[in-house]
């Protein structure tokens, strides 16, 4: 199934995990929620991690719990942010185990899908 409007044209699935990355972000007061799918359909929730020795961003959190997880590659990725923008270094964790075809979808705080790129 394929939903159109303000969400562009998105699958289920792909609404799924924005919605769990915006859930993430809200119930935990933070900056960014993401959410990643794997490719048995699992998906791994996270928010940003800002620690005095550690910090993460979301989608790099989420990335690193798939793989100590067990996923051995990426269906698709979502992040929730106010930024603009994926950074360089969430696109190339994303494309690390899911390759550089792997989409991963930008929603703003509302939710809203502001961008679809690919993370090669």
């Amino acid at each position: 199934m394929t939903l159109s409007s303000e969400h562009g044209d998105l699958g289920a699935e792909d609404l799924k995990i924005i919605t769990l990355a915006r859930s993430a972000r809200a119930r935990n007061g933070v900056a960014e929620g993401a959410a990643v799918r794997d490719e048995t359909g699992r998906t791994y929730v996270a928010g940003t991690v800002e620690l005095e020795s550690l910090r993460l961003s979301a989608l790099r959190t989420a990335v690193a719990m798939a793989v100590a997880s067990g996923a051995r590659s990426l269906e698709a990725a979502a992040v929730v942010s106010a930024a603009g923008e994926a950074s360089a270094e969430d696109r190339a964790a994303v494309r690390d185990l899911g390759g550089p075809e792997t989409p991963v979808l930008l929603a703003g705080p509302d939710g809203v899908l502001r961008a679809a790129v690919t993370a090669g």
